[in-house]
């Protein structure tokens, strides 16, 4: 009897990974997918036990494969299919912590002071 298994951009899409499996396939095809330290096409089969490596934007999983499917299930359900290391949740903590404090201090609000604003910041450069 052989081991289950399912294509790689199918299985990132059922876990949750990527929205879309075109975006998974993209994704793959850019080598921010990684599987057993191998960079391995869309068509790879994913089976149980697999090391995976996935970037999505600044942030990195390193996941274990605990099972297959290649049908999209909940998000509770998803992560049953699948168990992050420790070093890379740890690591992936750290960005996210890194990020949220580099946005509270950065000072720029994103957008130009409106009327009120603009008033305010003459007064205190005035002296008034």
């Amino acid at each position: 009897m052989t081991e289950p298994a399912v294509r790689l951009d199918k299985w990132l899409w059922a876990a949750r990974f990527f929205k879309t499996r075109g975006l998974a396939q993209q994704a793959v095809r850019g080598g921010r997918v990684e599987i057993n330290d191998a960079r391995p096409k869309a068509s790879r089969l994913v089976r149980p036990g697999d090391r995976l490596r996935i970037g999505k934007g600044e942030l990195v999983f390193e996941v274990e494969v605990l099972s297959v499917g290649d049908k999209r299930v909940s998000a509770p359900l998803a992560r049953d299919m699948y168990r992050e290391t420790a070093e890379s949740l740890k690591r992936r903590q750290d960005q996210i912590e890194a990020r949220r404090e580099e946005g509270q201090t950065s000072g720029d609000p994103g957008r130009r002071p409106d009327r009120r604003q603009r008033r305010a910041i003459r007064k205190i450069l005035r002296g008034d």
